[in-house]
């Protein structure tokens, strides 16, 4: 019997594991081109998940990063001028 745990397993994975998991994941596809099942792709993703965490991957590279994008200001708002905004129009004028 293996004495093979999840946690060791993440503490073995390489980077070009983490890298096919990752892609993995993100097909939803073994390299080979067979699918993931929604279990594969859980314990796929917790393991991508807790690596990346685990090795310190910048928040720019891990999986599900979604850049904030602010049109040229910071996300209060501040500095965007009323054009920007769609408040450049006079309300009162027809």
């Amino acid at each position: 019997m293996s004495d093979m745990t999840f946690e060791r397993m993440i503490q073995q994975m390489t980077p070009a594991i983490y890298e096919s998991l990752k892609q993995s994941v993100a097909l939803r596809k073994w390299p080979d081109g067979r699918f993931l099942t929604a279990e594969q792709t859980e314990l796929c993703l917790e393991a991508v998940m807790r690596y990346e965490a685990e090795n310190n991957v910048p928040a720019e590279e891990r999986v599900g990063y979604l850049e904030r994008r602010t049109c040229g200001a910071d996300s209060s708002g501040a500095g965007v001028s009323p054009q920007q905004a769609g408040l450049g129009r006079d309300v009162g004028r027809d």
